[in-house]
């Protein structure tokens, strides 16, 4: 019974990994087993290129997921982080660029001579 169930789970996971030549020739050797009508084999096939499609994207969703969260643990910036930093680095360096009017200093106002009477 256990051997039964793990064949079943890892048929379930080609399934899942097949390419569409693959599930219509899988879904036509079901067909056959089962002795399956031309229009049961063709609802077996829609639903393992569903499955197939859905699996994929749960494993994709999941590796994005675990990739995102060991760059963060490992404090590397995201695109978006380094983004916001070209952008802040390009107002910065335009902001140098551009001509600075300086107040002219006043002239000091000259001091009256001191007349010393001796």
């Amino acid at each position: 019974m256990f051997e039964e169930l793990k064949k079943s789970i890892d048929k379930g996971l080609d399934f899942a990994f097949m390419n569409a030549e693959k599930l219509a020739q899988s879904a036509k050797d079901l067909a056959k087993e089962n002795k399956l009508t031309k229009e049961e084999a063709k609802k077996l096939y829609d639903y393992l290129v569903q499955k197939s499609e859905a699996a994929k994207k749960n494993v994709e969703d999941d590796l994005q997921e675990l990739v995102k969260n060991t760059l963060k643990k490992m404090n590397i910036p995201t695109q978006d982080e380094l983004k916001k930093l070209e952008d802040r680095i390009k107002k910065l360096e335009s902001a140098k660029k551009a001509p600075v009017k300086a107040n002219p200093v006043p002239k000091a106002a000259k001091a009256p001579a001191s007349k010393e009477k001796k």
